[in-house]
């Protein structure tokens, strides 16, 4: 008998081992579901429970519940701040990464190429020689000016130190050399104010993002660089990441810096499909050790690491506190379960089966994630959407960018507080639907 007692309950912790993991799958499907399949198949079980009868049984008892709610606000006030919590910290974390990539990955287009040295992870780990840079120039697939000169950049990359504005500590700021050409190689860039670095001379212009962040980088301010004064003449914009660096004449860079060569050269092909043509023949070329990518290509990769890192962190810290949202859910659904036993246990005995209980409790605590969620996105946008703030990218230096709070986060927060809702629901519905009615009675 022992023995046919410890297999019942083997079989009965099986059952619910398999229980949960069957849950966690289906978890795991909703997230991934598109917002579009969501909303049809929401559509779907409502028209479902309006064209049944016991689904319309099942809204009538949800009616009744959701009626008393303001009976029990304190209680349902935990479900939904617990939910709301959740989904604006993740809605927030994942509007940043979303944010960086798309300034990360606007910076590139098919039209323009990045040549590196061979093996580089960025533009700061790599080198480009001066005999390599001419070469590199003088490949096919360049697009070239009215007068036949390529347009070729060669830039040397280096990170300085600068005062963030408010703080009292220093940030790393890049600091791009660029050749004569680089204004046509990078056409997209447009000076807002000021003029344009002249060569041979310690001048600078601004990326408005670090003019934004950065202390000194004003109009005719004068800052220190390579323990060299260098003069702020102009203020550019670029609509992405070079909107955080400052630019000067690569000659100039190379001697404040003690730089003998170049770190890359971007240049402008004739036609997108010339990438190809490039490609061979910076390959082929057995003097040259060197690689090549179009800037689109260069920077998504670039962007893919960060952006990896943070949506890991938003997701981990967003289940987390789903956790504790779940658990005050259940508490609160337990309670409220518990309150209005009376009423339970009499619509069953009238007829109302286990299902319509079932139904009923869950469509009063997904009502109230589905509050939680709206208003965590809300609150999420408010706070956050167009938010600039600054992260060190791949090279280390501080990139600006805005955090974007768009249509498809929010509908992913809404799916977060969908589930947390339905794991919150489930089990305390599950025992209103199976409590023996006399046994809910006596316990009244």
């Amino acid at each position: 008998m022992r023995w046919l007692v410890a297999e019942g309950d083997i079989v009965e912790y099986l059952r619910n081992i398999a229980t949960l993991l069957v849950l966690a799958a289906g978890l795991v499907l909703w997230v991934m579901l598109p917002w579009w399949l969501l909303l049809v198949l929401a559509v779907l079980g409502g028209f479902l429970l309006m064209l049944t009868r016991r689904g319309r049984q099942a809204l009538a008892v949800a009616r009744t519940g959701v009626s008393t709610l303001p009976q029990r606000i304190g209680a349902s006030s935990v479900i939904l701040v617990g939910i709301a919590g959740v989904v604006g910290v993740l809605v927030a974390l994942l509007a940043m990464a979303g944010g960086l990539g798309q300034t990360l990955r606007a910076t590139g287009n098919v039209d323009t190429a990045i040549v590196l040295r061979a093996g580089a992870t960025g533009e700061l780990a790599s080198g480009i020689t001066r005999g390599d840079a001419t070469l590199v120039a003088q490949s096919p697939g360049i697009a070239r000016d009215a007068t036949g000169v390529p347009l070729a950049s060669p830039e040397l990359i280096v990170v300085a130190n600068l005062r963030k504005r408010g703080s009292q500590s220093d940030s790393n700021v890049q600091l791009r050399g660029v050749g004569p050409m680089a204004r046509a190689v990078h056409a997209h860039v447009q000076l807002l104010r000021g003029r344009w670095f002249k060569p041979g001379l310690r001048e600078l212009v601004v990326g408005e993002g670090a003019e934004r962040e950065f202390a000194g980088l004003a109009l005719g301010d004068s800052v220190r660089l390579g323990r060299q004064p260098w003069k702020v003449v102009g203020l550019f914009q670029s609509g992405d990441a070079h909107d955080s660096e400052l630019w000067a004449d690569a000659a100039t860079v190379a001697s404040a810096y003690d730089r003998g060569g170049f770190s890359t050269v971007t240049v402008r092909l004739a036609q997108p499909s010339d990438f190809s043509k490039l490609k061979a023949a910076l390959l082929s070329n057995p003097q040259l050790h060197v690689m090549v990518q179009t800037t689109r290509a260069y920077y998504a990769a670039q962007s893919e690491g960060v952006t990896k890192v943070i949506r890991v962190v938003g997701i981990s810290v967003g289940i987390i506190m789903a956790l504790g949202a779940i658990f005050g859910a259940l508490n609160t659904m337990y309670a409220a379960i518990s309150a209005r036993g009376r009423e339970i246990a009499t619509l069953r005995a009238i007829g109302f089966g286990g299902l319509t209980v079932v139904v009923a409790v869950l469509l009063e605590t997904l009502l109230l994630a589905a509050l939680g969620g709206i208003l965590g996105g809300a609150v999420a946008w408010a706070l956050f959407n167009g938010y600039t703030v600054s992260t060190l990218g791949a090279d280390f230096s501080q990139v600006v960018f805005q955090f974007h709070v768009s249509a498809a986060l929010m509908a992913q927060g809404l799916k977060w507080a969908m589930a947390i809702g339905f794991i919150g629901g489930i089990f305390p519905a599950l025992r209103a639907a199976h409590v023996p009615v006399s046994v809910a009675l006596r316990e009244l």
